[in-house]
């Protein structure tokens, strides 16, 4: 009897275990990568030249993980520049240590010396990347990050039956840093790049380039999803394929409502996730991408082609050539954008701050500076709420932490100290700007309406907004002045687009929303790189929460020394 009942209870635990098992979720996987900073020659356009990369590699190796996993990537400098990566939108929460932008969250990795970026990956989902945030050396240094749905968790629309990386970038044949310091001595912009890039390489169009182009092999009738990612350092960029529709399903790692579309437009920084069907007569399509500017401001406009191949077709079949808008469709590029919207699910809900605790208004302007040594006595510069920003000599988040005193001062002002028609005829005099270390405080928890403002100070222009630590909504937009008695009634508290990185329409606004929940010191900034080093940045620094849970966490012992 007594072996019968153990037989028995033998086999109740056995099942409750396994059953129990099955219930319990499944432990964060940590996922370690090295990447070894290292200049090594690479040769495009019948250029060969030194470029930074990460293990050799242009681009740089993809960061896979899971939602939930736990992520370390020891980085080791052997360059002669200076380092930090930024894992953008990623949104490290506490942990502003892993952030990575130099002189904001952390000092720079001095040649010769290492540091282990380890995070989180909670909550987020879907495609983000990661590049150098400092000097321009995001020119060479940037990758993908593909965050894979916890396991057992399918996509919110039909899985494809393969994917593919498209990073747009840009290429320079003469060495970027050299190119930008002869300018910034100059007070003048750098010359604009000498083409864009697909995954690296330029595409047949350019010299030299028919080895250097990407290409997509894909299987009649099956469908695929393309991670886009804007890599590039001064460009929104126009993409479509020849012959394919696109259905956009998700933008910066969050799900989006699907719609189909010939092109998309993403600025530099953001992530657009796409479906396209092989369903077209089995050839060779062109992938094709250029730069939006709708201003008088001189770009790239060259276009980079990579080839999209069916099966069994030869590489001698002539590949069709898509239509591009013009760089200058500002139509095409406003219906693009009001298109985006959340997906809005009990699943994936769009939690829109119905309520703000604080309204921020900045106005986003170009200057000029004296400067006796500068080609024109000046010195092209940039502001918000009319500060250029001076970037500090050790990491702002280690002075917020430690409470050292006199690296930054807590009164960047909620509006300009001086208002003016905004978009009216362009303003070429009174261009000079105040400068100085200036951050937003912002209370723990508390939610906040930013609208940002262009201004026609020399020239109006688009500009992508980043924000470090957080996403947002786009509630909003418009073209002219917002106007705070009108403009508030249509903003859709629905089912906004979800983000990083926003652009602020040319001579327009952009209003968004976020909860500020992630204690810290968080960069926000133009991601044209131009601007963000003339100066168009800002930082919040989100206090503490009442408990240790909601409180900044303690610095690595790795983290690099001023």
């Amino acid at each position: 009897m007594s072996m019968k009942l153990d037989s028995y209870f033998g086999s109740f635990f056995l099942i409750f275990f396994f059953a129990w098992f099955l219930n319990f979720p499944a432990e964060a996987a940590v996922k370690k990568y090295h990447f070894d900073i290292k200049v090594k020659n690479v040769s495009r356009l019948c250029h060969a030249k030194p470029i930074v990369t990460v293990n050799g590699r242009f681009p740089g190796p993809t960061i896979y993980a899971r939602e939930g996993d736990r992520v370390l990537v020891n980085v080791t400098n052997y360059a002669q520049y200076n380092m930090s990566i930024h894992w953008h939108g990623l949104k490290q929460f506490r942990n502003g240590w892993a952030d990575g932008p130099a002189y904001i969250t952390q000092c720079p990795i001095k040649t010769g010396h290492s540091y282990t970026y380890d995070f989180n990956v909670t909550g987020q989902r879907g495609t983000l990347w990661w590049h150098a945030h400092i000097l321009w050396l995001r020119a060479t240094v940037y990758g993908a990050i593909v965050i894979m749905p916890k396991e057992g968790t399918l996509f919110p629309f039909p899985q494809p039956r393969g994917e593919a990386k498209i990073i747009l970038g840009e290429w320079w044949n003469s060495d970027v840093e050299t190119l930008v310091n002869q300018a910034n001595k100059l007070g003048l912009p750098p010359p604009t790049s000498d083409a864009h890039t697909i995954n690296g390489k330029p595409g047949p169009l350019f010299a030299c380039s028919q080895k250097h182009t990407f290409t997509l092999e894909v299987e009649a009738g099956k469908t695929y999803m393309l991670r886009i990612i804007n890599a590039v350092l001064n460009d929104e960029m126009f993409f479509t394929i020849a012959g394919h529709n696109m259905t956009v399903v998700e933008i910066d790692a969050v799900y989006t409502k699907p719609f189909t579309t010939r092109v998309i437009l993403i600025a530099p920084g953001q992530t657009t996730n796409v479906l396209i069907k092989a369903d077209q007569p089995p050839s060779r399509y062109l992938m094709a991408a250029r730069p939006f500017m709708d201003a008088p401001v001189p770009v790239d406009n060259k276009t980079v082609t990579a080839v999209l191949k069916y099966k069994g077709i030869p590489n001698t079949v002539l590949p069709s050539m898509p239509k591009l808008p013009t760089p200058n469709n500002t139509n095409v590029a406003l219906r693009y954008n009001n298109r985006l919207k959340s997906l809005n699910t009990p699943q994936f809900p769009a939690k829109v701050p119905l309520k703000v605790d604080r309204h921020l208004f900045y106005t986003i302007g170009l200057g000029a500076n004296p400067c006796p040594t500068c080609q024109n006595g000046t010195q092209l510069t940039a502001s918000l709420n009319n500060i250029t920003f001076v970037m500090p000599k050790i990491g702002l988040l280690q002075a917020h932490y430690f409470n050292t005193k006199g690296v930054f001062r807590t009164d960047f002002p909620d509006r300009p100290l001086v208002q003016f028609n905004y978009t009216g005829v362009p303003l070429t005099a009174n261009l000079a700007t105040t400068s100085g270390t200036r951050l937003s405080k912002v209370a723990f928890n508390s939610t906040i309406e930013l609208i940002l403002q262009d201004t026609n100070l020399l020239t109006v222009e688009s500009h992508p907004f980043h924000l470090h630590g957080f996403n947002f909504f786009v509630v909003g937009s418009g073209i002219g002045n917002f106007d705070p008695s009108k403009d508030p009634a249509k903003f859709n508290l629905v089912d906004p687009p979800e983000r990083n990185t926003v652009g602020v329409p040319t001579g327009g606004w952009t209003a968004i929303r976020f909860r500020a929940d992630n204690p810290g010191v968080w960069f926000m900034h133009c991601h044209l790189e131009l601007h963000t080093m003339w100066g168009l940045k800002m930082a919040f620094v989100v206090e503490n929460g009442r408990s240790k849970d909601e409180s900044v966490m303690p610095p690595p012992k790795d983290l690099p020394p001023c």
